[in-house]
Order: C-alpha cells, then sequence, then structure tokens
C-alpha cells in the first residue's frame, strides 16, 4: 500500500484531534454549567419548598473518551452525567418532570442566552451561539445502581461505556483512538451524508481494528473489515449489555445502511493505493476522495522551493513510531526544544544563533537538546531522532523510534554525523499521557 503515514500523522494532528484550548473551553463550559444548575436548583427549592440536590456528576461521551475531532461548524459538545439520589428527587418522580425541573434551573441562571436550556428525550441542552453545547444527562441512583432518565427510567451505568473503551485502548493501544477519529472524519466530510453517531462507529472499530504499524494501512484495512462486517449485518448492541441493540428506530438503521454504502463505494474507488504502480498523487487524490478535506489536495504538496528540498516532508520509514500510537494525547502544556551545538575549541552556541547565519549546520558537532516545560513535575521526557536525506537513505539510517533521555534533566545528547534536513521531537509524558510535545528542524551540511 502507497505510505503516506507521516501524511496521515500531519492530518491526524492538525486537523482531526481538537486542539486543547477548545477541549479545555467545553470544560469550563460544563463546569460553569454546573454550577448554575446548583445555583437555580437553590432558587427552586425556596420558591417550592423543595430540596433537590445533585449528587454527584460524570463526564461522559467523545470529549471522556478523547475521540472528539474537529469540524468546521464549531458544532461540539460536551456529554455531562447529572446524578440525583433516588431519595432526593422521590421514588415516583418520572423522567420528564425531573428534566424539566433541571431545565427550569438553568433557565434562571441562563440569561441572555438565543436558546433557553431545552428538556429533550435524553438530555437538557444548554447552547451557545457559537456553536457549542453542553448536554446534561439525568441519572438517579438506588443504591448502587443507576437509572438514566430518557422516555422512561432505564437502567445504566454512566460510566460503563468510558470503562469499556478505556479497557479496549489497554487492549488494542492507541491507535484504536486515532481510527475512531478518522472514521469520525469520514463520516462528517459531507454536510448531506446522515451518518451513525460517534459510539456505534466506536463500537465497530474496536470490534473490526486491524493493527498495522503505519497508521494509514490500520485504518484502511480497518475500514474494510468494518464493510465486511456490515454486509454480513448492520446490527450493534452496546458493548456493556450485548442484550440491548444500539438501534432503536428505523432511523438509526438506515444510518448503518448510508455508512455501508458509502464507505463500500470510497474504498472501492481507492484500490489504487494498494496496487505497485500507484503514484503519489493518486494516492493524494484517493485520501482526498475519501476524506474530501483540502489537506489531501495534492495542489498543496510542494517538494521543491525550500531549502529542505530533498525531503519529502510527509513521508515516514520502516520502524518509524509516532507518539500517538503510544500514549493518549491531550496537550494541556507547552514545550519547547533548545540545542546547543559545541566542538573542540569552540564555545557552545545556541542552534537557534547558529542558524541565524548560514542555512546548515557543520558535521561533527555536538548537539544537547533540552526540554524547556510548564508541566509540573514529576514528568518524563521522550525523543524522537529522525534522520532524513540521501545519506540517511544510503546508510540506512533514518532512525525514527521514540527514546529516553540519555542525559542528566532530561536531556539528549546527539552528534552532526551527516548530511541531511534531520528533525527532533520531544515529548512530556506524565501520568501515561502525553501532555506537550515540540520539534526542531536540524539541518546539517
Amino acid at each position: 500500500m502507497f505510505d503516506l503515514s507521516k501524511e496521515f500523522d500531519d492530518f491526524y494532528t492538525k486537523h482531526t484531534v481538537l486542539p486543547q484550548d477548545i477541549k479545555n473551553d467545553l470544560r469550563e463550559k460544563k463546569k460553569l454549567n454546573l454550577d448554575r444548575l446548583d445555583s437555580g436548583l437553590d432558587e427552586y427549592n425556596s420558591e417550592n419548598s423543595t430540596a433537590y440536590e445533585v449528587a454527584d456528576s460524570k463526564e461522559q461521551g467523545s470529549v471522556a473518551m478523547s475521540t472528539v475531532i474537529q469540524n468546521d461548524s464549531n458544532d461540539y459538545d460536551i456529554d455531562v452525567a447529572v446524578i440525583f439520589e433516588e431519595d432526593n428527587i422521590g421514588e415516583e418522580t418520572g423522567t420528564t418532570k425531573v428534566k424539566n425541573i433541571v431545565a427550569n434551573a438553568l433557565k434562571r441562571k441562563c440569561v441572555n442566552f438565543i436558546t433557553e436550556p431545552t428538556a429533550h428525550t435524553n438530555c437538557v441542552r444548554i447552547e451557545y451561539a457559537d456553536g457549542y453545547h453542553v448536554d446534561f444527562a439525568i441519572y438517579k441512583k438506588v443504591g448502587d445502581t443507576y437509572y438514566h432518565a430518557g422516555s422512561s427510567w432505564r437502567e445504566r451505568n454512566p460510566m460503563a461505556i468510558n470503562e469499556w473503551f478505556q479497557e479496549a485502548i489497554e487492549r488494542k493501544g492507541e491507535k484504536l483512538r486515532s481510527i475512531v477519529r478518522l472514521s469520525k472524519m469520514f463520516c462528517k466530510s459531507r454536510d448531506s451524508w446522515i451518518m451513525p453517531g460517534g459510539l456505534i462507529q466506536s463500537v465497530l472499530c474496536e470490534e473490526c481494528f486491524v493493527d498495522y504499524e503505519r497508521i494509514d494501512e490500520c485504518f484502511y484495512y480497518t475500514m474494510k473489515n468494518i464493510v465486511n462486517r456490515l454486509n454480513i449485518s448492520i446490527e450493534v448492541y452496546n458493548p456493556t449489555d450485548s442484550s440491548k441493540s444500539l438501534l432503536l428506530k428505523q432511523k438509526d438503521r438506515d444510518k448503518m445502511n448510508n455508512w455501508k454504502g458509502r464507505l463500500s463505494e470510497k474504498l472501492f474507488k481507492m484500490a489504487i493505493i494498494t496496487k505497485s504502480e500507484c503514484t503519489k498523487k493518486q494516492a493524494y487524490d484517493s485520501w482526498h476522495d475519501f476524506f474530501n478535506h483540502s489537506f489531501w489536495e495534492y495542489s498543496n504538496v510542494s517538494e521543491t522551493n525550500s531549502r529542505y528540498a530533498n525531503v519529502v516532508k510527509n513521508s515516514s520509514v520502516p520502524g518509524e513510531e509516532f507518539i500517538e500510537h503510544k500514549y493518549p494525547i491531550d496537550l494541556k502544556y507547552t514545550a519547547r526544544i533548545d540545542c546547543s551545538v559545541s566542538a573542540n575549541g569552540f564555545r557552545p552556541q545556541s542552534i537557534f544563533d547558529l542558524l541565524k547565519f548560514k542555512k546548515w549546520l557543520p558535521r561533527n558537532r555536538k548537539l544537547l537538546f533540552s526540554c524547556n516545560t510548564n508541566v509540573p513535575y514529576p514528568y518524563k521526557i521522550l525523543w524522537k531522532i529522525r534522520n532524513v536525506g540521501e545519506e540517511a537513505q544510503r546508510r540506512d539510517c533514518f532512525r525514527g523510534q521514540i527514546i529516553i533521555s540519555n542525559c542528566p534533566n532530561n536531556k539528549r545528547r546527539e552528534t552532526t554525523n551527516f548530511f541531511g534536513p534531520h528533525f527532533v521531537e520531544c515529548y512530556v509524558i506524565k501520568n501515561g499521557v502525553c501532555v506537550a510535545r515540540a520539534r526542531i528542524d536540524v539541518p546539517i551540511e
């Protein structure tokens, strides 16, 4: 299969994963509206001689699972389970009444909204003018058992799906999360398409997942498996309760047939990428037709007019590793790589000072890389040294593995052994999550 794995890494990082500032904004809106709910309930209770009180809240859905993706319409949502004790709201209180109580409490505090907080079948929704919305799914707890307020009270653990997905990631690796996000990008690639939601896609991506070293192969063959699976049956069951279908209405089944048809059509049209005669332009055109995204327009690819003309910037090499495939990515902090360049008889200089006056570093210099970050300690730093160019190819020394620091204070020592437009990346890992990353170019004459 034509290798565009580095393109996929770029597409995934820059155009698929939701930027951290937007996730932070969603979580701030969640916190703000939980505070509004508490305050509004206090007013409601005072007027109605009641004592309703939120016992707990849990983040759910794609934000909690870290599978939320970018979209042009800013239609981002965060799902929150709002939990009451049954003793608090009353054993006989119906789902419509409790959702209306929550909506009433929010309306008291959500002023100047174009649309007031509204009770829907499965949630109470708060909509923002910029396209964001917060969905409060209402639950009651009886002992250790939870019930969701839909059209009726139905037993459902608000954290079961999150826990199932996390277990799946632990079994199959972080690439599964990438595949789910890329699947969502396909399903949202045309406004006219009516496709299944994120949970159904996550379930089938997990069921049909094929593990390849390269992310483009992993995605392509997982999608092929999904088509084969849907040709057998479009039925999808809740992964935490196999007795319950996720297809509740005919509309849900129509969406499954839409997904099967669209996915089958696009994969059939792009079969050229698995042929030995496939060109880079054909591969780009195939993925452009698949994702309908300007990133894949071949006219945007430039392999000239740069001091890095020998670099095919978006190509990977055998054995290259990507941090997205090893750790969850949640870039809450910043990082910057500094590099000190030294040689016998010369005082150390910053790489940035040297490159102000020349385009390339001399050979046979010692390089000491350090990572400056605002991540609170403790954490660890991982590094990726990627050699690029004709000499790296001739010596079969592209490297590209993710490795540990080899000097005190999380620093990494290297040398300028041979020419090429190489690059170095660093990743800050805290509590098993990559929370900051940085990159620096290292052009050697």
